[in-house]
């Protein structure tokens, strides 16, 4: 194991493992500990009573964060004709069809969201193995395969991330940058936590959302007390 450099042990030191902390003081805490050159991302891990290994406890959606990630998003779109210009128009950072589709097959993807209309799926649907284990692969339920590219590239862009749980039931999502103001944050973490809240699956057995902790990229989690968790 890697032994802690000074300023890690300093931030370790400031957050009490053992306390479970309101959600308004774990924001300021994760802020203060964002100590690194760069705007750190504020991140929020949720520990849920599910396990999505079983297709009735999957927990996956798309939630619009009121006050921006702070996250440039590039976003491609896989279109042809009038809708390729509409995604254009809407600031679509790559659009293209069977040429987009050989560029990402040659190994560059210079995107970090993926819309397509329905049209294009037989084409995308080639890239599966490429888009998929990236999270990359655009879904009707997630808004990403539609006729309404303008729609979906503005919200791509505008503060709209993507939550899915990972195998040990746990959902990861930034809320955006150390520098925002403490509201912002807050709002932004009450979006998140609400959004995962009404997407409880039908199989979630007992208490569904367990654990949640608040962290900055480089510092350690703060530990929040669920019962101070509005959306709950």
């Amino acid at each position: 194991m890697a032994k802690l450099t000074k300023k890690a042990k300093a931030l370790a030191a400031a957050v009490d493992r053992e306390k479970l902390y309101g959600v308004d003081e774990a924001i300021a805490l994760a802020r203060t500990n964002a100590t690194a050159k760069f705007d750190e991302t504020i991140e929020v891990a949720l520990n849920l009573g599910v396990d999505p290994r079983h297709a009735d406890q999957m927990v996956r959606g798309v939630v619009t964060l009121p006050k921006g990630t702070g996250k440039t998003v590039r976003v491609g779109v896989f279109a042809k004709g009038a809708k390729a210009d509409e995604a254009r128009e809407a600031g679509a950072d790559v659009v293209g069809a069977e040429d987009l589709m050989e560029i990402v097959q040659g190994g560059k993807i210079d995107f970090d969201r993926c819309i397509a209309t329905p049209d294009m799926m037989g084409v995308v649907g080639r890239l599966g193995k490429i888009l998929g284990p990236k999270g990359l692969m655009p879904n009707p339920k997630l808004g990403t395969v539609t006729m309404n590219v303008a729609a979906a590239v503005e919200a791509a862009k505008g503060g709209q991330v993507e939550y899915r749980v990972e195998k040990a039931g746990i959902i990861h999502s930034g809320i955006g940058k150390a520098s925002f103001p403490a509201e912002d944050l807050r709002a932004n973490f009450d979006a998140l936590v609400d959004a995962v809240v009404k997407a409880k699956p039908s199989g979630a057995k007992g208490k569904y959302l367990r654990k949640i902790a608040v962290s900055s990229s480089m510092g350690p989690g703060i530990k929040v007390d669920v019962a101070d968790v509005s959306a709950v």
